[in-house]
């Protein structure tokens, strides 16, 4: 308790909960198609493939917004930029309670609520900006923690459709909104930790750098295989087990629970062991879980109980990631976590469209599940060789931070140093 004393006097805790807050419920928004998806499906009757598009129809949408709501919070403040977004997502959400008849305006809705996707990276940014350095890993992992808005949408969601139909849902969420934007408000304080003098090119200059698409494809595993196994699983559980759709939202939850809770062990581990020696381990644990869960088709307790463990390591692993980025972009972190976070859902995306066409051209969802996995091996192994070069420029070894907070290497610097290999003189220089 007194550790966490000294971290909550060392920043601005009311920012910090703002943030959490925030992301929790855009979060919930972002899912809810998922968690709707039984009800959907048997209302308008539709195939694996074309529920696995549905699903993966917000979180593309999302993916898309994330990095230009990233450099707008730049100009305009994150705490600005959260309110403008909040603002649109009610609208969103009030279209779904409104106009939705139809399978192509349950698409379209999907769309609008991708809206609330945007929100990842500068909810991290605004709830660690106040924090030091060696505290950015937990500050980010309990803003982070804001994913357990899956919970919310799989817990209360399905209940409540069975109630009052699904469509009613989506003007309930609308009403929560007002608890975050209300928060945000009166408690959040723009962080002093961005130069708003700084030209664009220097705000996505991650995009142009080889660390930025480094993190963005391992995040296509951790946070990718975790929104989209969150938006597939009360489908997969409803399809492959028969039980009912409120069960499929209760076994999901138990799911994304473990997840979201430790995602904040995650950024706390990594503060102190680094980043880079817990995604190794995080990486390990899910190439392996997730066969395993595929393999395990047959028993719904032995697959609850292997998806518990695959998402504390996904959640763990999306901690380790955003302990190391603001240590390699220290004063644009809301937009390289914007570009990253973007990447990583557009991978999210791509998960209910291979479970669904696994299904409906093998008869299994396995395939879906080797496939993804295959993805989490490849990364492990890219990860071994680029960490050789981040901890001799930016990082200390295992990926702590440097005692004197150094700073990141420019562009330029990044680009020279080879990967894997020594660094050359030119880089070293």
């Amino acid at each position: 308790m007194s550790q966490f004393k000294v971290f909550a006097q060392s920043g601005h805790w009311p920012t910090l909960l703002a943030a959490f807050l925030y992301f929790d419920f855009t979060f919930a928004v972002w899912v809810l198609n998922g968690a709707m998806a039984p009800f959907i499906v048997e209302t308008y009757g539709l195939n694996p493939g074309q529920t696995g598009f549905m699903i993966s129809v917000p979180i593309i949408a999302g993916a898309l917004m994330r990095f230009p709501l990233g450099v707008l919070s730049q100009y305009i403040g994150r705490k600005n930029a959260a309110m403008v977004e909040m603002s649109l997502i009610v609208i969103a959400l009030l279209y779904g309670y409104y106009f939705v008849n139809s399978h192509g305006e349950v698409l379209a809705m999907g769309v609008l609520l991708g809206i609330a996707g945007g929100s990842f990276g500068v909810a991290l940014s605004l709830g660690s900006g106040w924090f030091p350095p060696k505290y950015k890993g937990l500050a980010m992992g309990i803003a982070g923690a804001g994913n357990s808005g899956t919970v919310l949408a799989v817990l209360f969601a399905p209940p409540l459709a069975m109630k009052f139909g699904w469509t009613a849902v989506y003007g309930l969420a609308a009403l929560t909104m007002l608890a975050p934007m209300i928060v945000m408000w009166l408690c959040a304080k723009e962080p002093p930790d961005i130069d708003p003098h700084q030209p664009l090119r220097e705000h996505v200059s991650c995009l142009f750098e080889r660390d930025g698409w480094a993190f963005s494809l391992m995040y296509v595993v951790t946070f990718g295989g975790f929104i989209g196994l969150s938006s597939f699983l009360p489908n997969y559980f409803y399809d492959q087990f028969k039980v009912t759709k409120v069960e499929a939202g209760q076994l999901t939850m138990l799911a994304t629970l473990m997840g979201s809770a430790v995602r904040i062990v995650g950024g706390y581990v990594s503060d102190r062991v680094g980043g880079i020696n817990t995604l190794t381990a995080v990486l390990a644990v899910v190439c392996v879980s997730l066969v395993l869960c595929g393999a395990s088709g047959s028993s719904v307790t032995a697959t609850t109980l292997l998806f518990m463990l695959c998402f504390a390591a996904l959640g763990a692993g999306n901690g380790a990631l955003f302990q190391l980025v603001p240590l390699r972009w220290p004063v644009t972190t809301a937009v390289a976590g914007s570009m990253i976070g973007e990447i990583g859902a557009l991978g999210g995306g791509f998960i209910p469209n291979l479970m669904g066409q696994s299904k409906q051209h093998t008869g299994s969802y396995f395939w879906g599940f080797v496939a993804f996995a295959a993805l989490a091996a490849a990364m492990m192994v890219m990860l071994r060789r680029v960490q050789i070069r981040w901890t001799r420029t930016w990082a200390e070894k295992g990926g702590r931070a440097r005692p004197a907070a150094a700073a990141a290497p420019t562009a330029p610097e990044a680009d020279l140093i080879d990967y894997g290999g020594p660094a050359s003189p030119r880089g070293s220089a």
